[in-house]
C-alpha cells in the first residue's frame, strides 16, 4: 500500500487549500481513512475521516471549515481546508485502515494500519 500527499503550502489567513492523498494497493471502499495532522512539539491528532459508507467524522477544531471526501475515480482522498487559520499549521498525514472504524475510533491514529509521508501547510496570520 502507498499513500501519497499532495496539496500542501503556505497561504494567509482565512485561505484555502485542497490536499489530495492518491492511494495505489489500496481499494477506498476497503476501510476507513483519515487525515490527521501534526505540529512541532505536539502528538499527532485526528482532523477528519471517513468511513467506507461514506460518513465523515471531523475535529471539533475543524468543523464547518474542512471537508473531507474520496475520489472512487481516482482512487483518492481529499481534504478541502476553507478560512484557513494560524493553528492550522503542521505536517498532515494521510491515513488507511484495513477495516471501517466506528465513529468514536475514526479519529485515532493508532487505528490506522498505513501512512503517507505527509504534506506541510503552513498558515501566516
Amino acid at each position: 500500500v502507498q499513500l501519497v500527499e499532495s496539496g500542501g503550502g503556505s497561504v494567509q489567513a482565512g485561505g484555502s487549500l485542497t490536499l489530495s492523498c492518491a492511494a495505489s494497493g489500496y481499494t477506498l471502499s476497503s476501510g476507513s481513512m483519515g487525515w490527521f495532522r501534526q505540529a512541532p512539539g505536539k502528538e499527532r491528532e485526528g482532523v477528519a475521516a471517513i468511513d467506507s459508507n461514506g460518513m465523515p467524522e471531523y475535529a471539533d477544531s475543524v468543523k464547518g471549515r474542512f471537508t473531507i471526501s474520496t475520489d472512487y475515480v481516482k482512487n483518492s482522498l481529499n481534504l478541502q481546508m476553507n478560512t484557513l487559520k494560524a493553528e492550522d499549521t503542521a505536517m498532515y498525514y494521510c491515513a488507511a485502515g484495513r477495516f471501517r472504524l466506528g465513529w468514536w475510533l475514526m479519529l485515532h491514529p493508532s487505528e490506522y494500519n498505513y501512512w503517507g509521508q505527509g504534506t506541510q501547510v503552513t498558515v501566516s496570520s
